[in-house]
């Protein structure tokens, strides 16, 4: 399919991220071209998923393994002090935008913008 979507998450609340997650996967899983960008407070829930035993760590690690992240905020990694996390989880960082990922890649390419 040729469906082109990507997500900005940028709520940096547990269980508002973990829905950025889930409709990322099931798009994935109906074969939609999806992907994830990890925006704002969001980015601290890098290091925090990270962690075995945190809420979430299952989904983001399932996320993770299916390749639908498509960057981290340098800017605000390194401001919710996650830019080492997201660089040990080997996570793709943007930083075109002074700083941060540039909406305007994406919908020049023809994806779609969902903001959560």
């Amino acid at each position: 399919m040729s469906v082109g979507i990507v997500i900005f998450a940028f709520a940096g609340e547990p269980a508002c991220f973990a829905h950025a997650l889930l409709n990322a996967l099931d798009m994935r899983e109906k074969g939609m071209n999806v992907k994830l960008v990890i925006e704002g407070k969001a980015t601290a829930l890098v290091r925090d998923l990270a962690e075995a035993g945190s809420p979430f760590a299952r989904l983001w690690t399932r996320v993770r393994e299916a390749g639908v992240i498509d960057c981290v905020c340098r800017a605000c990694a390194g401001k919710m002090g996650a830019l080492a996390a997201a660089e040990a989880q080997g996570l793709p960082l943007c930083d075109e935008l002074e700083g941060h990922p540039a909406m305007s890649r994406y919908l020049q390419a023809g994806y779609t913008i969902i903001t959560i």
